[in-house]
């Protein structure tokens, strides 16, 4: 970790907020420059965290970013005044664990970028309240903390619908059960695919995207290429 960004942290977490501004004032600009860019890259990798990734996704994509763990992640105003929510799901790869695997240093392979995601604590309730909202779903996908793709597509896709349905099928055939969660159901971009108003919010230019090809997955590559206009 960059040692300037060492102590402004240590400063902020034990000291006072004039005593982290007469810090950083003593830093040159190149000095500046140097920690908020570590520390941007420590913040948008985080495996812990995905505020940073999610934020991004929500207002590239024109809403307003909300930052509660409960409910949706934004919201964007209509013209009558009934807002659409948004429900974001950043994935971000780091090029390290492909590095490691083929060296060994990792047993398993890392998945690659696919529109994949998924939803936590899942159960049949929370799955017809999000039927019953205004809701659009919001893929995005990162390479080392840089913005490959967001896909926008309606959660009411027919697909996509059968997809979690099949899912808590298995796990709650007989409906929901009290305490009981599916911890994960996921979908990728095969899910949503076919959906007629799937928008590309945003593509990475074609000649980057072809620097990162062999971190995406091979039919979903194909989708990117073929749509990005850079």
């Amino acid at each position: 970790m960059n040692k300037n960004l060492e102590e402004a942290i240590k400063i902020y977490s034990t000291s006072s907020h004039k005593k982290l501004s007469e810090t950083l004032l003593g830093y040159s600009k190149d000095s500046l420059i140097a920690l908020f860019s570590d520390l941007l890259t420590l913040y948008i990798n985080d495996k812990n965290s995905s505020t940073l990734r999610e934020l991004i996704t929500v207002s590239l994509a024109g809403y307003s970013h909300t930052p509660h763990k409960i409910g949706f992640n934004g919201f964007r105003q209509t013209v009558n005044g009934e807002p659409i929510n948004c429900e974001a799901k950043p994935k971000n790869i780091c090029v390290q664990d492909f590095e490691d695997y083929k060296n060994g240093l990792r047993k398993n392979c890392p998945s690659k970028l696919n529109a994949g995601g998924n939803f936590t604590d899942y159960t049949w309730k929370r799955l017809e309240k999000d039927k019953r909202s205004r809701l659009n779903m919001l893929v995005s996908g990162f390479i080392d903390g840089q913005l490959i793709y967001i896909l926008e597509f309606p959660f009411c896709t027919d697909s996509f619908i059968k997809c979690l349905e099949r899912q808590l099928g298995k796990f709650f055939p007989d409906g929901d059960i009290t305490g009981r969660y599916l911890r994960s159901a996921s979908f990728s971009f095969k899910d949503f695919s076919s959906s007629k108003e799937l928008k590309n919010v945003y593509i990475i230019s074609k000649d980057k995207l072809e620097t990162m090809s062999q971190y995406i997955n091979s039919s979903f590559y194909k989708y990117l290429i073929n749509n990005s206009h850079e």
